[in-house]
C-alpha cells in the first residue's frame, strides 16, 4: 500500500474537522466571547498568570501535550497492522480528542484557570472532586513514567543524542530571557536564534561522539533517570518564562517543522506500507504489547487519538495564559488535530520498516527468536545509523529509523541517515522532555491545591518551600516507575491511566454543558466518553487479569512487588472513575428530571 494514499485523505479530513466542527463547537456549545476578561489578565502574577500571544501559546501547549504518546503509541500499536491505528488515529483525534481538549481548556478558562479536579467538584459533587483528584495523581505520575521511559531507552548509551538534548535546555533559558525580558516581543529574533541553535547542536554531536570526549556525554539508563529528575524539577519550580514557555516555543516549531517535512517526504518518496493492514497478532499474543487488537489498540495508540493527560495541561498552565477566548479554538482543538496529525506519521515510518526488521527493534533478542522471522535490511540500517538498532525495545529507536529512511529517499538526502536518525531521536526525546516539566508542573499545582485542603499554605502556588515539596513528591514518584518498569508492563498501564482520565473529563465536560442549560449539545462529549469509557474499562480488567496478576504471582519473584503496585494502582484508578461516572451521571439526571436547577457557572465566571 502507499503511504500517500493514507497520508494525503487524512490531512483532507483533519482540516475539513477545523474548519467546520471546530467552529460549531465554538460557536454553539461555548458561545466564546473576546469581551470577557481572561484569568490571564484578572490573576496575573507574572509567573504562572501571564498573558500569552496566540501562536506562542500554541507552541507551549502543543509542545506540552504533545509527549511521547503520538509517537510512541502508534509504533508500537503497529504490532496489530497499519489499518486499525490509522482508523483510530483519524476518528479519535477528530471526534473524541481535540473535543476533549478543547472542553477542558474552555471551562477551566472560564472558571479562573481551576484544576480538572476542582471543577468537577463545582460541576458534579464534592465527592467527586476528591475521587478525581486521587484517580489524577495515580495519572499524573503514572503517565510521565510512561513518557520518559522512551526517552531513557532512545539515549542510554547514546552520546549524540544526549549532548544534543542537553544543549536545549541552556539555549532555551537564553530564549527565555531574550524574549521576556532583555528584548520584549521580539520572537522573531528569539525563534531564528533557537532554530539555528538545535540545527548547531545536531551537527556538532557527530564529531563529539567521534571525539575522547564522548564519555562526557555517556550515561546509563540509572543516571539519565536522575540527571531527567533534576531537570524536571528546575522547570517545576522556576517561573515559565525562563524554561517552560521558551522550550515549548522553540521545541513546537522544530516538532511542527519536522512533521510537516516528513508528511512532505512522504509524498515526495511514497514508499510502501511494508506492514500488513491487520497482522497475526490481531487476536493477541503479540510480542510487544500483550492482548488482543481490541480494547488494546486503543489504549495503545491514546494520546493521538485521545489523552486524558491534556486536560491536566488544559486545565494547568494553558488557561492562566490564555490572552482573549478566541485562542482557545486554535490552542485547544488544532493544537490536538497536530497530535494526531504526528501520530499519523508516526504509525507510517513505523509501516514503511520490513515487518521482520520491525520486530528486531522493537523486542529481545530472545523474544525476536520466539517468533521465527529471518530480518531483512537490519544489519545495513545499524551500519547507516552508526549504532547498533537491533534489541531496543520501546518504538523510539525504530520510529527514528523509520524516520531517517523517509528523509534520506529525498533526493539530495541520501547519505546523511546518520544524522537524519539523530535528529529524529532529538525530535522525539524534545517531545518528551516538554512533556516531562509542564507535566510535572501541573502535577505540583494538582498536589498543591489538594493539600491546601489539610495545610492551608500549601495551597498557595507561590509559596516556596510548598512549590519545592509538591514538586520533589511528583518527581520521585515517576522516576521509581521508569526505575523498576519495562515498555510491555508500564505502557499498557500508561494507557490505560491516560484513557481513564479521557473518560472523567468527558464526564466533567458534560456536566459543565448539561449544567449551562445546552443539554441538546450534550452528545458531543457524552458520544466520545461513552466509547473510551467502555473501552478502557475493558483494557484495565484484562490488564490486571492476564498481565499484572500473573506477574504478582508468578514464578520469577523479582516480579512480583511490581506485579503488585501495578495491579493496585489500576485497580484504584478504576474504581475512582467509576465513582465520578456514578456522581455525574445522578447529576445529569436531577438536572435533565428537573429536580434541580442548571447552574450557568461560566456566565456566573469568576474570571
Amino acid at each position: 500500500m502507499p503511504a500517500l494514499y493514507i497520508v494525503l485523505p487524512i490531512l483532507c479530513i483533519l482540516v475539513i474537522a477545523y474548519r467546520y466542527y471546530s467552529a460549531f463547537i465554538a460557536a454553539k456549545v461555548m458561545v466564546l466571547d473576546d469581551t470577557r476578561v481572561t484569568p490571564a489578565h484578572t490573576n496575573y502574577d507574572g509567573q504562572n498568570y501571564y498573558p500569552t500571544s496566540r501562536w506562542v501559546l500554541f507552541g507551549h501547549h502543543f509542545a506540552a501535550i504533545t509527549g511521547a504518546g503520538p509517537l510512541i503509541g502508534p509504533v508500537l500499536a503497529a504490532q496489530f497492522g497499519y489499518a486499525p491505528g490509522f482508523l483510530w488515529l483519524v476518528a479519535g483525534v477528530v471526534l473524541a480528542g481535540a473535543v476533549h481538549d478543547f472542553v477542558i481548556l474552555w471551562a477551566s478558562t472560564r472558571r479562573g484557570g481551576k484544576s480538572l479536579a476542582e471543577i468537577a467538584r463545582r460541576e458534579i459533587s464534592p465527592f467527586a472532586g476528591v475521587m478525581a483528584a486521587i484517580a489524577i495523581m495515580f495519572v499524573v505520575i503514572i503517565a510521565l513514567a510512561g513518557l520518559g521511559l522512551a526517552v531513557i531507552n532512545a539515549l542510554a548509551e547514546s552520546p549524540w543524542g544526549t549532548f544534543t538534548i542537553g544543549a536545549t535546555i541552556p539555549l532555551a533559558i537564553f530564549m527565555g530571557f531574550y524574549m521576556f525580558q532583555w528584548r520584549k516581543g521580539k520572537t522573531t529574533e528569539a525563534t531564528i536564534i533557537g532554530v539555528l541553535g538545535i540545527a548547531l547542536a545536531v551537527i556538532l554531536g557527530k564529531p563529539l561522539a567521534d571525539s575522547s570526549y564522548a564519555s562526557w556525554f555517556t550515561y546509563g539508563a540509572h543516571s539519565l533517570i536522575i540527571m531527567m529528575a533534576v531537570y524536571t524539577f528546575a522547570a517545576s519550580v522556576l517561573p515559565v518564562w525562563m524554561l517552560l514557555n521558551p522550550r515549548g516555543y522553540l521545541c513546537s516549531f522544530m516538532k511542527i517543522g519536522t512533521i510537516l517535512f516528513l508528511a512532505g517526504g512522504v509524498m515526495l518518496v511514497n514508499p510502501h506500507l511494508l506492514m500488513p493492514s491487520v497482522t497475526q497478532f490481531a487476536a493477541g499474543g503479540g510480542p510487544i504489547i500483550p492482548g488482543p487488537l481490541y480494547p488494546f489498540v486503543f489504549i495503545t495508540i491514546a494520546c493521538g487519538a485521545i489523552s486524558g493527560f491534556h486536560a491536566l495541561v488544559s486545565s494547568g498552565t494553558t488557561p492562566k495564559m490564555i490572552d482573549k477566548e478566541s485562542d482557545l479554538r486554535p490552542v485547544g482543538y488544532l493544537a490536538m488535530l497536530c497530535e494526531g496529525l504526528v501520530g499519523v506519521m508516526a504509525l507510517t515510518a513505523a509501516c514503511v520498516l520490513h515487518p521482520a526488521d520491525y520486530f528486531a527493534i522493537n523486542t529481545s533478542p530472545a523474544v525476536f527468536a520466539s517468533l521465527h522471522m529471518v530480518p531483512v535490511n537490519l544489519a545495513a540500517l545499524s551500519k547507516e545509523v552508526g549504532e547498533v538498532v537491533a534489541g531496543r525495545p520501546g518504538g523510539a529507536v525504530s520510529l527514528a529509523v523509520g524516520m531517517a529512511q523517509v528523509f534520506s529517499g529525498i533526493p539530495g538526502m541520501r547519505g546523511l541517515m546518520d544524522y537524519w536518525y539523530h535528529f529524529a531521536i532529538m525530535f522525539e526525546a524534545l517531545f518528551i522532555l516538554t512533556t516531562l516539566d509542564a507535566g510535572t508542573r501541573v502535577g505540583r499545582f494538582l498536589l498543591q491545591e489538594f493539600g491546601g485542603r489539610v495545610y492551608a499554605p500549601l495551597g498557595d502556588t507561590k509559596w516556596i518551600p510548598g512549590s519545592i515539596v509538591t514538586s520533589v513528591l511528583i518527581v520521585v514518584g515517576w522516576s521509581y516507575f521508569i526505575w523498576t518498569g519495562s515498555i510491555s508492563t508500564l505502557w499498557p498501564m500508561f494507557g490505560v491511566s491516560n484513557q481513564l482520565l479521557a473518560t472523567v473529563a468527558l464526564a466533567i465536560g458534560t456536566s459543565v454543558i448539561i449544567n449551562l442549560g445546552r443539554a441538546k449539545y450534550a452528545w458531543v462529549t457524552a458520544m466520545p466518553l461513552l466509547f473510551v469509557g467502555v473501552t478502557t474499562l475493558s483494557a484495565g480488567w484484562l490488564s490486571i487479569r492476564d498481565n499484572f496478576g500473573p506477574m504478582a504471582v508468578g514464578p520469577d519473584p523479582a516480579l512480583h512487588i511490581q506485579g503488585w503496585i501495578d495491579s493496585i494502582c489500576t485497580a484504584i484508578m478504576m474504581v475512582c472513575v467509576l465513582l465520578v461516572l456514578g456522581a455525574a451521571l445522578a447529576r445529569w439526571v436531577k438536572v435533565l428530571s428537573g429536580r434541580a436547577e442548571p447552574v450557568p457557572a461560566i456566565e456566573a465566571s469568576e474570571a
